[in-house]
């Protein structure tokens, strides 16, 4: 038997729990109607998309017919953002939001601008954090969305998403949050925190990968950005994915179910983690608001040495880790959240996200505690500047 392997990226994906994998199973052989067919396999389908929509309402605080199932997070922020920005251009053309926002929003208020739209790109403070106070300052006459991130994915902020929601109500302007890294680790009630759109994506809290979610408080105006079919109440066109929409209900009623019991286990493997790190090696720095942040969110910067280097000698010990957004680790350029919350480049390079969860034991953070200092020493020992650091001649 080999050396145990050890996950600790849940922020990029979750495995899939047996039980939302059991109650998939039937929706790929025996059930595998069409959703829209009348006959009897295809009435089953559908009875059984509806279910999962219910269990997701359940799970938020909204009502069953305000929510619509998507491919993915990124599908749900598109049209959320291009959705509201169309349906309402004849109000205004002004949109808010942050700058350590996910590139699913990103690059769509990017693609909005080019199409006569103005962003306002909010800038956050060392840990990650925008104001409500920033959010008033920035509203125009003609703002017509603001859409800020519940929880950041690579440093774990949490925003204080019901102030910003009430404010938005208050000015009559629709209020999107992606809440992809959010949901299933935060408890989360739409109408008490005045969320009028709200992204989900199932992959996060132990469902299937490709399919997501959007809730959408009744009397929005959005208009659809996929035409083909009368699925999702005519606002979503496409052939159901019967099996990934069942698996996204039994998933999120299973992580809101005990949730209170999984914060306290994680939280605990993620503050011994960060307690010990910053004691045991030098020059290191936690990303993130240390109480504002997500419960298994643990990211650090290491100064003198390169992510990459880190993540495969990790790895080579049998743990999985990322340096920050799963979505963009092909990049070369140092994570766009770190560079925002004020680290300089060859800093923002030398950073460590450990995301935990359900199966991560205490055994798996001492693993890693054991390994990482003699791991970040021998990167360290390849710098130049860190040897002049170790003889005086540099001050950090």
């Amino acid at each position: 038997m080999g050396e145990k392997f050890i996950y600790m990226d849940h922020a990029a994906t979750t495995y899939v729990k047996p039980e939302v994998v059991e109650a998939m199973l039937p929706f790929f052989t025996e059930k595998f109607g069409n959703a829209s067919s009348i006959y009897t396999i295809g009435r089953e389908s559908k009875k059984a998309i509806e279910e999962a929509r219910e269990k997701v309402a359940d799970a938020i605080g909204a009502q069953a017919r305000e929510i619509f199932f998507t491919g993915s997070g990124t599908e749900a922020d598109n049209w959320a953002i291009k959705g509201v920005a169309y349906g309402n251009r004849s109000k205004g053309n002004h949109i808010i939001t942050t700058n350590i926002e996910h590139h699913a929003v990103l690059h769509t208020c990017q693609y909005l601008e080019n199409d006569g739209f103005e962003v306002t790109y909010l800038p956050v403070d060392e840990n990650g954090l925008v104001t409500p106070e920033q959010v008033a300052e920035a509203i125009r006459p003609n703002t017509i969305l603001i859409t800020i991130m519940f929880a950041n994915n690579e440093i774990g902020t949490i925003q204080p998403i019901a102030e910003i929601g009430k404010l938005a109500r208050e000015k009559g302007i629709y209020f999107h949050t992606d809440a992809v890294q959010a949901i299933g680790n935060i408890a989360i009630d739409v109408k008490e925190m005045n969320i009028d759109l709200m992204s989900m994506s199932a992959h996060k809290f132990y469902g299937p990968k490709g399919v997501g979610g959007l809730y959408i408080r009744k009397g929005v105006k959005l208009i659809s950005f996929m035409h083909g079919g009368a699925q999702e109440r005519g606002r979503r066109a496409s052939t159901e994915n019967v099996a990934a929409i069942v698996g996204f209900g039994k998933a999120i009623e299973l992580a809101t179910a005990n949730l209170d019991e999984y914060n306290k286990k994680i939280m605990a493997l993620r503050d011994r983690t960060i307690d010990e790190v910053m004691k045991r090696i030098p020059f290191v720095r936690l990303n993130g608001h240390r109480e504002k942040r997500l419960p298994g969110n643990a990211n650090f910067s290491f100064q003198f040495i390169e992510g990459e280097s880190l993540l495969l000698m990790l790895d080579m010990k049998g743990i999985a880790a990322s340096s920050g957004s799963a979505c963009t680790s092909g990049s070369l350029d140092p994570s766009h959240v770190l560079l925002a919350i004020g680290l300089p480049h060859e800093i923002a390079h030398g950073s460590l996200r450990l995301t935990f969860g359900d199966e991560n034991t205490d055994e798996d953070v001492d693993k890693l505690l054991e390994v990482l200092p003699p791991i970040v020493e021998r990167l360290r020992e390849m710098s130049p500047l860190y040897e002049n650091v170790k003889r005086g001649n540099v001050n950090v």
